[in-house]
């Protein structure tokens, strides 16, 4: 569980060499990410301008009860909003007080009171001026503090024709809005695809990178990493990548902009008022900064208890089989159960930060709208500010706190991408250890003769698994190698198919270093059957073609044919289009043995390696193999790997490794008759079947 946990550990919430070389990867979709930026431009003005035209309503054509209209006689030039009354023209006008006072027009306003609406032959502040109205004879006074005016009572309809030009502005502005609105959704619609579309193109570039770079790190590699880790990798850490794409990379400048936005409009209305609402902004600021910290830790122990569930649920359900041998099924659960909890806890821990901080940033945002609304009213009773205005402030600041919020969550995000990014290019730079020469050899077919020259080769330092191996496997001949359990045959067929490199000496084919020969050119003339089987999901073609699409239907089944897999194959339900299980769970092993000589003689190789072929096989299937044996080796270099004797007996050359080194080479009578340690084996192995 070490390794989880060492893996899980989080860098930099930021690095700038890590984001700038994430940034290389969308450089070739700059022009769409650009789009996508321009978009969330425009969709934040949106947003933006809906408190503003709110305001506006209000302000200009709502309350209208404490602003002067002008009276004339002759229609002022160049204005639209000209109202015609009992031969007069009337124009609500957006002038203070000093103003009305100057003006040289002759000013009336409307008064409503008790669902009444009065028009007063002059004007006075109905903030500051009470004011009670006397009707005589049908005639209606309005007296002030600072006197008294005649006012007419207005009907129904003639109060439509004041407020005629309001209610069209309003339906105008209604409009607006609403169209801007649909605007908003269509646009951030186009943007949301185009981004997701960029970032997935981009996480589908790095995916298929890494997986083709893994593809190409030698064994050694595969040997020193779990493949649950790889698998992460290429699935988990690419995910978070994407989410940084998507999430953080573009959408971080809409919050940018509406942060921005917002201060200034807030300014441009009424900078005493802006500035009291952003007296809020260091408590959120201190607020966000402990709950970085915080959420760091939590997240991170989240991420490792998370780590420790995949971990065990991959050892569980892959050693199954053994769990139900040994009746483990209830120790495994406690063990789970375990985990489980400490996950549990972990989540509850991340939780109970976010419950603290979200109620929080609401506490704040709820004391920002009350020191608007405290100090705001008493700048529209006092006539200071218009009441819109308080409006839009109030609609701001809500605004205000959803992009601080998003960026907190932003910062989980980028902090996760790092972490992930560094895991991703750390496998990236890492050169695989076995390379094709820079240039090499012209050969496209190998004979397939054999030669190791003074041979070193240890797969960890100089821990040496084979020492000093020298030998020559002629074209065309068998030849077997045999020895005990770690004596170094599967090394020998490792090397020879470039999985390794050696450390000293030299290993020939057809007189040519297999280092000056590319790898496609010497793997694709070695086909190697493994005692275990390995089959892919997908179909008994599929396994035998190995994506090789050149190879026809017609091809195959001769194949087939040949090594007696055919008989078997046409009697499933599907026969070659017949589905194949996880690591070919419902074939049998001599079924998979068989399905893997043909996959190996599809490729038409020069040499071809047995690694114990008929192992655990029963006598009937192994009659079929060894046929398809001799069938296979006909006209090739063939070498076996044998843990079985009597399979090897017909070869040209039995070789006997002992620790490492090369002890006996002769056919099978010429060892025997030496009574050194293949006559041993033979022996052992000759009680052993009595």
């Amino acid at each position: 569980m070490s390794n989880i946990h060492n893996e899980e550990v989080l860098g930099k919430a930021y690095d700038s060499k890590l984001m700038a070389r994430l940034l290389t990867y969308a450089k070739p979709y700059w022009a769409w990410l650009l789009i996508c930026i321009m978009l969330l431009m425009v969709i934040a003005g949106i947003d933006l301008a809906g408190p503003y035209l709110i305001k506006v309503a209000i302000d200009e054509h709502i309350n209208i009860y404490d602003r002067p209209i002008a009276v004339y006689d002759i229609p002022p030039e160049g204005n639209n909003n000209v109202i015609f009354f009992e031969d007069k023209y009337y124009i609500t006008l957006n002038k203070d007080k000093e103003n009305i006072i100057e003006s040289s027009y002759k000013n009336v306003q409307l008064v409503r009171h008790n669902k009444d609406t009065f028009l007063v032959d002059g004007y006075f502040n109905l903030q500051k001026n009470d004011f009670t109205i006397v009707e005589k004879d049908g005639q209606f006074t309005i007296k002030t503090k600072v006197g008294s005016f005649n006012a007419r009572k207005l009907t129904r309809n003639e109060v439509k024709l004041f407020r005629e030009n309001d209610v069209s502005s309003i339906r105008k502005l209604g409009l607006f809005y609403f169209a801007i609105i649909i605007a908003g959704f269509i646009l951030n619609y186009v943007q949301v695809y185009l981004l997701n579309y960029t970032s997935n193109k981009i996480i589908f570039n790095i995916r298929e990178e890494l997986f083709t770079h893994l593809e190409g790190m030698s064994l050694s590699f595969f040997d020193k990493n779990p493949v649950g880790r790889l698998v992460t990798r290429v699935t988990n850490d690419t995910e978070t990548l994407q989410e940084m794409y998507s999430a953080v990379l573009v959408n971080l400048f809409k919050d940018l902009f509406l942060i921005l936005g917002i201060i200034i409009i807030m300014i441009g209305m009424n900078i005493r008022l802006a500035l009291l609402s952003l007296t809020v902004v260091p408590i959120i600021l201190i607020a966000t900064t402990i709950f970085r910290i915080k959420i760091r830790k939590a997240y991170r122990e989240v991420r490792v208890k998370l780590a420790k569930i995949n971990a065990t649920l991959n050892e569980n359900f892959t050693g199954m089989k053994t769990v139900h041998i040994f009746k483990r099924e209830k120790q495994q659960a406690e063990q789970f159960d375990s985990i489980n909890k400490e996950y549990l806890e972990a989540n509850k821990k991340e939780i109970l930060i976010f419950s603290i901080f979200r109620p929080s940033m609401e506490i704040v945002r709820s004391l920002g709208i009350a020191i608007i609304i405290w100090y705001g009213s008493g700048q529209v009773i006092s006539q200071s500010i218009q009441f819109g205005v308080l409006i839009a402030f109030i609609d701001y600041l809500k605004q205000f706190f959803q992009p601080i919020n998003d960026l907190t969550e932003k910062y989980n995000i980028l902090q996760s991408a790092m972490a992930s990014s560094e895991r991703i290019f750390a496998l990236l730079d890492k050169d695989p250890d076995i390379i094709t020469p820079a240039k090499p050899k012209n050969i496209d077919n190998l004979q397939g003769t054999i030669e190791f020259k003074n041979v070193w080769f240890a797969y960890n330092n100089e821990d040496w698994v084979l020492k000093d191996i020298s030998f020559k496997i002629n074209f065309g001949e068998s030849v077997a190698f045999v020895g005990a359990t770690g004596a170094g045959k599967s090394s020998i067929i490792n090397l020879i198919s470039r999985f390794y490199d050696i450390q000293k000496g030299e290993i020939l084919i057809d007189g040519v270093n297999i280092k000056d020969i590319s790898l496609s050119t010497l793997r694709k003339n070695i086909g190697i059957v493994l005692q275990d089987v390995f089959m892919f999901t997908g179909t008994i073609k599929d396994n035998i073609v190995l994506n090789n699409y050149d190879i026809s239907d017609t091809k195959v089944q001769e194949i087939a044919q040949y090594v007696n897999s055919h008989h078997f194959i046409e009697k499933l339900p599907k026969k070659y289009e017949e589905p194949v299980m996880e690591r070919g769970s419902t074939l049998s092993s001599g079924q998979r043995q068989l399905l893997a000589f043909a996959r190996a003689l599809a490729t038409d190789p020069s040499i071809l390696v047995l690694d114990e072929a008929t192992s655990n096989i029963d006598t009937e299937t192994e009659e079929l193999i060894q046929d398809a044996v001799v069938k296979l080796i006909k006209g090739r270099t063939s070498i076996a790997i044998a843990h079985r004797l009597s399979t090897i007996q017909n070869c040209n050359k039995i070789m006997v490794l002992h620790k490492g080194r090369l002890r006996e080479v002769g056919n099978h009578q010429e060892l025997l008759e030496k009574e050194g340690i293949y006559y041993k084996l033979y022996q052992l192995q000759y009680k052993e079947s009595m």
